[in-house]
């Protein structure tokens, strides 16, 4: 055997096997979609991940044709509207702060406030004298008018020396008295109040003395004489702030009362059980009658007013 050729066909058969297993490499190793011509690497889209968007736009795009051409118009008009009901609000809570603000102590008449038929009285009481007890004189003075408005309110300056204030009750302090007004003064602007009024109140007989004033019978709606409230104390006359509290749900008169607050109390009482009052009140006091006069009874009259002729002697 021939050792050379031997050699030279192996060195051929080795040259063939290692062109056969380069090829097959080559072949193995050809670059995939997601390798670019640089050899970097592409990022695949995953199937669920194109799917799903797939999906929103399809959402979006059926949103947007149910969705009205006016819309935003719509939204628009939306949004001014609650603007508009916030910006009311806001002007309804100022307003109201505004009155609230008008209505000072010790204002006299109010300037702005309408008085009306109907006005409602409260007043406050200092004890004066050795035995302040039982010894009350004014110290404050509110009139409100139908709709609760302050019309008047003023402190009174006594003439009596005060041995006490009652400030717990009363809620009077000395310093109020320095712009007090004097009794005569209040009587007169109080008495203008109360002129052809009906006059509403809480055991006015008590506020009415304190004031030296006097009022008709027949224009005075007292809420402590009212039967339906009387039941409340067992058909004695009822405390003002267990009838604010049983009928109105207001709790007045937590430490120092105000004339003010019991004045608008007062009238809210009235208001609520109105058409009652009325009925009782025409009870004992019937409607007037006026009575036309007529030329018959007036010439009657005259004939008796004639003077009887004397007899000459």
């Amino acid at each position: 055997m021939d050792v050379k050729n031997l050699s030279s066909n192996w060195k051929k058969l080795q040259g063939s096997i290692k062109k056969e297993s380069a090829s097959s490499l080559s072949t193995k190793r050809k670059n995939p979609d997601s390798v670019d011509e640089n050899g970097v690497v592409k990022k695949r889209k995953s199937e669920s991940t194109a799917a799903k968007r797939t999906f929103d736009q399809t959402r979006i795009t059926k949103k947007r044709k149910r969705m009205p051409e006016n819309s935003s118009s719509q939204t628009d008009d939306g949004a001014k509207e609650a603007a508009g009901q916030s910006t009311s609000r806001r002007s309804s809570m100022s307003a109201s702060r505004t009155e609230t603000k008008t209505a000072k102590a010790n204002e006299g008449r109010s300037k702005t406030a309408e008085i009306g038929k109907y006005i409602a009285m409260d007043c406050e009481m200092v004890g004066v004298g050795p035995n302040p007890d039982s010894a009350s004189v004014l110290a404050r003075v509110s009139i409100v008018n139908y709709n609760g408005e302050q019309i008047y309110d003023s402190f009174v300056r006594p003439k009596e020396m005060v041995t006490d204030w009652r400030t717990h009750v009363s809620g009077i302090l000395p310093k109020h008295m320095v712009d007090a007004r004097t009794l005569e003064h209040v009587q007169k602007e109080v008495t203008e109040i109360l002129d052809g009024r009906i006059l509403v109140g809480h055991a006015l007989s008590n506020d009415l003395y304190a004031l030296m004033l006097s009022h008709p019978k027949r224009d005075i709606r007292d809420t402590s004489k009212h039967v339906p409230y009387r039941k409340v104390a067992g058909g004695g006359s009822p405390r003002l702030k267990v009838l604010a509290s049983e009928f109105l749900g207001l709790n007045i008169q937590d430490g120092a009362h105000s004339s003010v607050e019991d004045a608008k109390a007062t009238m809210l009482l009235y208001r609520r059980d109105k058409d009652v009052f009325e009925r009782e009140h025409a009870k004992k006091w019937p409607a007037r009658v006026a009575v036309e006069k007529t030329a018959d009874s007036e010439g009657d009259k005259k004939k008796k007013k004639k003077k009887k002729k004397t007899r000459k002697r």
